[in-house]
C-alpha cells in the first residue's frame, strides 16, 4: 500500500483540497497509482454507505471497494459494465486485477457500450444515482508523489442526480463525517 502517511503530503495538499471541495457537491477522491484512497470530499459518503467500514477510508483501495461484494457491488445497478470498465483501469497492477476479476460475472458488455465512459448506476438512500466519472492527473506537477495521484469526480448524468445530490449536500450540516477518507471540509 502506498498511501502518503500524515504529515508527508506533498506541497500541492492545499490545491488538492481546494479541488476536491470545488467538486461539491458531487463526489471525488484522490487516489494514489495503485488505486489506494489519498483523500475524498463528504459527498462520497454517500457512494459508499453500506460499505464494510474495512474497504472505507484512507489506505483503502477505491477498485477493491467498488467491486467487492461487501463493498459499492451490490447496489451497483450495472455492475458486469462497470465492473468492466475497472477491470480494464487496473491491467497494470498484476495481483489487484487478479483478485477484483474473481468478483465480475462473464458477461458481455450491452451493445450500447462505449468503452470510453460507463456510467455508474448506483443504489442508494437518496435514489438512484446515475454518475460519470472524469480521472484527472497532476501530470505537470514537480513533486513525484503528487505527479503519481488522480483524482475522480463523479458527475451527475442526468437531471435527478443532480438534484439528488443538491438535496444530499443542502441536508449535511456541520463538519464532514468520519468516514470514507480524509474528507476535506470547508474553510
Amino acid at each position: 500500500m502506498s498511501t502518503i502517511p500524515s504529515g508527508e503530503w506533498p506541497a500541492g495538499r492545499p490545491a488538492i483540497d481546494h479541488i476536491l471541495m470545488g467538486h461539491l457537491p458531487y463526489p471525488a477522491l484522490v487516489v494514489d497509482r495503485n488505486g489506494d484512497v489519498v483523500a475524498a470530499n463528504e459527498a462520497l459518503d454517500l457512494l459508499t454507505e453500506g460499505a464494510d467500514p474495512g474497504l472505507v477510508g484512507p489506505g483503502t483501495n477505491a477498485y477493491r471497494l467498488a467491486l467487492h461484494p461487501r463493498g459499492m457491488a451490490p447496489r451497483i445497478l450495472n455492475f458486469a459494465e462497470w465492473a468492466r470498465h475497472i477491470l480494464e483501469r487496473t491491467r497494470q497492477l498484476e495481483d489487484l486485477h487478479a483478485e477484483l476479476t474473481q468478483y465480475v460475472p462473464e458477461l458481455e458488455p450491452s451493445a450500447g457500450h462505449l468503452g470510453f465512459s460507463v456510467p455508474l448506476r448506483l443504489r442508494t438512500s437518496r435514489g438512484e444515482l446515475r454518475l460519470m466519472t472524469t480521472v484527472t492527473t497532476f501530470a505537470t506537477a514537480v513533486d513525484v508523489t503528487l505527479a503519481e495521484l488522480k483524482l475522480e469526480a463523479f458527475l451527475p448524468a442526468d437531471q435527478p442526480t443532480a438534484e439528488a445530490l443538491q438535496r444530499a449536500g443542502h441536508a449535511s450540516t456541520g463538519p464532514a463525517s468520519p468516514g470514507p477518507a480524509d474528507h476535506v471540509e470547508p474553510a
